[in-house]
Protein backbone atom coordinates (compact mmCIF):
# COMPACT_ATOMS: atom_id res chain seq x y z
CA UNK A 1 0.00 0.00 0.00
CA UNK A 2 1.18 3.46 -0.82
CA UNK A 3 -0.38 6.66 0.49
CA UNK A 4 -0.22 9.64 -1.82
CA UNK A 5 -1.28 13.25 -1.27
CA UNK A 6 -2.12 15.58 -4.14
CA UNK A 7 -2.02 19.31 -3.34
CA UNK A 8 -4.01 21.61 -5.64
CA UNK A 9 -3.83 25.42 -5.56
CA UNK A 10 -4.39 28.39 -7.83
CA UNK A 11 -1.52 29.43 -10.08
CA UNK A 12 0.32 32.55 -8.94
CA UNK A 13 -1.25 34.58 -11.76
CA UNK A 14 -4.84 33.78 -10.65
CA UNK A 15 -6.64 36.00 -8.14
CA UNK A 16 -7.72 33.97 -5.10
CA UNK A 17 -10.54 35.84 -3.32
CA UNK A 18 -10.57 33.43 -0.37
CA UNK A 19 -6.86 33.98 0.25
CA UNK A 20 -7.32 37.74 -0.03
CA UNK A 21 -10.17 37.68 2.51
CA UNK A 22 -8.13 35.61 4.97
CA UNK A 23 -5.12 37.89 4.51
CA UNK A 24 -7.28 40.95 5.20
CA UNK A 25 -8.69 39.26 8.32
CA UNK A 26 -5.21 38.48 9.63
CA UNK A 27 -4.29 42.16 9.22
CA UNK A 28 -7.42 43.20 11.15
CA UNK A 29 -6.32 40.80 13.89
CA UNK A 30 -3.00 42.62 14.11
CA UNK A 31 -0.83 40.23 12.09
CA UNK A 32 0.62 42.80 9.72
CA UNK A 33 3.58 40.51 9.03
CA UNK A 34 1.41 38.33 6.76
CA UNK A 35 2.39 39.44 3.28
CA UNK A 36 1.29 36.50 1.13
CA UNK A 37 -1.24 33.74 1.61
CA UNK A 38 -2.18 30.81 -0.59
CA UNK A 39 -5.26 28.67 -0.13
CA UNK A 40 -5.44 25.19 -1.56
CA UNK A 41 -6.86 21.75 -1.05
CA UNK A 42 -5.41 18.29 -0.81
CA UNK A 43 -6.56 14.80 -1.66
CA UNK A 44 -5.26 11.67 0.05
CA UNK A 45 -5.23 8.40 -1.87
CA UNK A 46 -4.22 4.87 -0.95
CA UNK A 47 -3.03 2.72 -3.81
CA UNK A 48 -2.43 -1.00 -3.82
CA UNK A 49 0.78 -0.38 -5.75
CA UNK A 50 4.42 0.53 -5.32
CA UNK A 51 5.36 4.18 -4.88
CA UNK A 52 6.32 5.01 -8.48
CA UNK A 53 3.18 3.41 -9.91
CA UNK A 54 1.04 5.13 -7.27
CA UNK A 55 2.68 8.49 -8.09
CA UNK A 56 2.03 8.01 -11.81
CA UNK A 57 -1.62 7.12 -11.19
CA UNK A 58 -2.08 10.12 -8.89
CA UNK A 59 -0.63 12.40 -11.58
CA UNK A 60 -3.08 10.96 -14.12
CA UNK A 61 -5.99 11.54 -11.73
CA UNK A 62 -4.85 15.10 -11.00
CA UNK A 63 -4.46 15.87 -14.71
CA UNK A 64 -7.84 14.46 -15.65
CA UNK A 65 -9.99 15.30 -12.63
CA UNK A 66 -8.57 17.28 -9.72
CA UNK A 67 -6.85 20.34 -11.21
CA UNK A 68 -8.04 22.80 -13.83
CA UNK A 69 -4.87 23.32 -15.90
CA UNK A 70 -5.93 26.84 -16.87
CA UNK A 71 -6.16 28.05 -13.27
CA UNK A 72 -4.55 25.54 -10.95
CA UNK A 73 -1.32 23.71 -10.34
CA UNK A 74 -0.71 20.57 -8.32
CA UNK A 75 1.99 18.68 -6.50
CA UNK A 76 2.09 14.94 -5.75
CA UNK A 77 3.75 13.65 -2.59
CA UNK A 78 4.29 10.08 -1.40
CA UNK A 79 3.27 9.94 2.26
CA UNK A 80 4.41 6.39 2.96
CA UNK A 81 4.98 3.05 1.35
CA UNK A 82 4.24 -0.20 3.16
CA UNK A 83 5.21 -3.68 2.06
CA UNK A 84 2.50 -6.29 1.87
CA UNK A 85 2.22 -8.16 5.14
CA UNK A 86 3.82 -5.34 7.16
CA UNK A 87 1.93 -3.99 10.15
Amino acid sequence: MTKVRVYVAYKASILDPQAQAIKAATHKMGYQEVTELNVGKFFDFEFDAEAEIARAKAIEIADELLANPNMETYKVEILNEQSEGAN
